[in-house]
């Protein structure tokens, strides 16, 4: 077996393993979509990352799309040795390098803009909808007992809400489980918000995040030079 065929047979299994994945990321994330209920049952006790803040549902299919067109484009152009299907899949990779790069350089920048922006489009969620939609109510009751915090930013998150309107009091994790959750005790009990308490988690597991990030990245220049290797190799045929 030669290195061209080598590597052709080794791009087609490496896309064909992220087709197979972003139809199973696809799959789960049209399920939460349909009966989020029944998956929060599952997998919600066990969870307590970002994806609890943000609508798991839709972060699923958007990510399990881009992997289905990215493992296609790979596993197709490599098969039929297609120039143009090779070309469209370094593109797509570089494009989400950069963007992941931007996005890298933004979070670590302008966090103080991120919580700025999670806070104008949560706290009103909050406000809103804690208490009376089931599954965003126990998507944050999870989240806040898992990660010891309350509401994104601290109690007051939760004052003239739904929820304090019909109880008179916060949320249990607001006073560290203490009843009755007034005011008064939510001051005193001094819970960080969510978002804090997430970034704390990141910056202390940095070492593991820049690792899955470092990996994440050298798989994506590995698959860009491959392709470019393979779209090399058919132009001089």
């Amino acid at each position: 077996m030669g290195c061209f065929t080598f590597i052709k047979v080794m791009m087609i299994l490496f896309n064909l393993a992220i087709f197979l994945g972003g139809g199973t990321l696809l799959g789960v994330g049209i399920w939460v979509t349909m009966d989020g209920q029944s998956f929060l049952n599952i997998f919600g006790a066990l969870s307590s990352s970002v994806l609890q803040v943000v609508n798991v549902s839709y972060f699923l299919i958007v990510i399990g799309s881009i992997l289905l067109v990215i493992g296609f484009l790979g596993c197709c152009g490599a098969q039929k040795e297609s120039k143009c299907l090779l070309m469209m899949f370094f593109s797509v990779v570089l494009i989400i390098f950069i963007a992941e790069i931007a996005a890298a350089v933004v979070a670590l920048v302008y966090t103080g803009l991120a919580e700025t922006l999670l806070t104008a489009v949560v706290t009103p969620l909050l406000k809103e909808k804690y208490g009376v939609d089931r599954s965003l109510t126990h998507i944050w009751n999870v989240t806040m007992s898992e990660v010891h915090c309350c509401g994104l930013n601290n109690y007051t998150d939760f004052t003239d809400s739904y929820w304090y309107q019909e109880h008179e009091t916060y949320p249990e994790p607001c006073c560290n489980d203490r009843q009755p959750c007034n005011g008064t005790l939510a001051a005193q009990s001094k819970v960080p918000g969510c978002f804090d308490q997430i970034l704390e988690e990141i910056k202390t597991n940095a070492g593991v995040v820049g690792g899955v990030a470092a990996g994440i990245a050298a798989l994506e220049i590995a698959a860009m030079a491959v392709s470019m290797y393979l779209y090399c190799e058919l132009d001089q045929k």
